[in-house]
């Protein structure tokens, strides 16, 4: 099978249907291609409970909608899901399922992408042309857990913090979370509710920056001792863990609030010229979201959802640009051969 578009988006997140919302607005044809069985899936099945939008409500807004009018400053999971689902039936943005990209080069000859495709659904491998990709995976596309010397023969749980849903399975265990960031201050807030005896460590290689924490009450918990607060992880040796300080524990789960990671070089042929080892742009610019060979993407800003919406609506603007220069251009060559 092979479909040919106008454009192609990989990733169906906000990213991915907020540059469909804004094509679809200009009737500019477009396919997203979502890995998962559901758009937004991140946010829908990898993230925990509690979790809240940690900016006001208007700067997490997507392209030509906002919230409604009764909303909460600061949005819940919950409320957010219900914001994507209106947004995507109301551009009608229609995203195709269970497609896993293994492959997408641009072709000199005809000046297309072309990208491969595994349809999980069905077990077969589907062919897409088109004159645009738009790769929509975003930063945060898998968790990344740094590497510790003997985690590999940890005896307890270790998980990421993008399969946490709630402290109720950690009652009355001993609990150390990687990370303190938002993430972390909030699953450690989370654990300590539900009676878990929670660690949390407060240095550990992060190496993509930090973002300013919010508080939902995880700080009391500390200045209280019942979040106990770690220095960074030596290493593991079996259910123990030890320090930089020197001392040793013994936990019966690590949860890593580490952050994610891009996977976009996995399937992205571009032999370097884009993207870097981290799977990150190399390009900074004003125009940070644009490549060579009409490749564009969004969501790699660092700049949260914000950033999402200012980057869909820059790409759909270029690109109708350069559609509209190329139709004018064919009149003019229509024109004079008449």
């Amino acid at each position: 099978m092979k479909q040919e578009t106008i454009v192609l988006i990989v990733g169906a997140g906000p990213a991915g249907i907020a540059t469909s919302a804004c094509l679809n607005l200009k009737n500019i044809p477009n396919i997203v291609l979502e890995r998962d069985d559901s758009f937004a899936s991140l946010w829908r099945k990898r993230s925990y409970d509690r979790l809240k939008l940690h900016l006001a409500n208007q700067f997490c807004e997507l392209p030509y909608m906002s919230f409604p009018p009764n909303s909460p400053t600061f949005v819940s999971k919950n409320e957010f899901l219900e914001y994507l689902d209106t947004y995507v039936s109301h551009f009608d943005v229609n995203p195709l399922y269970q497609r896993v990209v293994e492959s997408a080069f641009f072709d000199n000859v005809d000046d297309k992408w072309h990208v491969k495709v595994m349809n999980d659904q069905k077990n077969i491998i589907e062919n897409y042309v088109a004159r645009f990709l738009v790769v929509a995976t975003g930063e945060n596309s898998e968790g990344f857990v740094p590497k510790i010397e003997g985690l590999n023969d940890f005896e307890g749980e270790i998980m990421h913090s993008i399969e946490y849903g709630n402290g109720k399975s950690f009652k009355e265990k001993d609990v150390l979370v990687v990370g303190c960031g938002n993430s972390g201050m909030e699953i450690a807030y989370d654990l300590s509710n539900w009676g878990a005896r929670t660690f949390i460590v407060a240095r550990s290689p992060k190496t993509t920056g930090r973002s300013p924490v919010i508080d939902v009450g995880t700080v009391d918990k500390i200045k209280q001792e019942k979040i106990k607060v770690l220095p960074s992880i030596e290493k593991i040796e079996r259910n123990y863990v030890k320090f930089t300080d020197g001392k040793k524990k013994q936990f019966d789960a690590l949860i890593f609030a580490t952050g994610y990671k891009s996977t976009v070089t996995k399937w992205l042929k571009d032999d370097g010229a884009l993207f870097n080892e981290n799977g990150m742009p190399k390009k900074e610019s004003s125009c940070h979201w644009k490549g060579d060979k009409c490749v564009y993407w969004v969501g790699f800003a660092s700049a949260g959802l914000f950033g999402i919406s200012s980057d869909a609506k820059n790409i759909s603007e270029d690109i109708n640009r350069i559609l509209m220069h190329a139709d004018n251009k064919m009149n003019e060559i229509c024109f004079s051969s008449n």
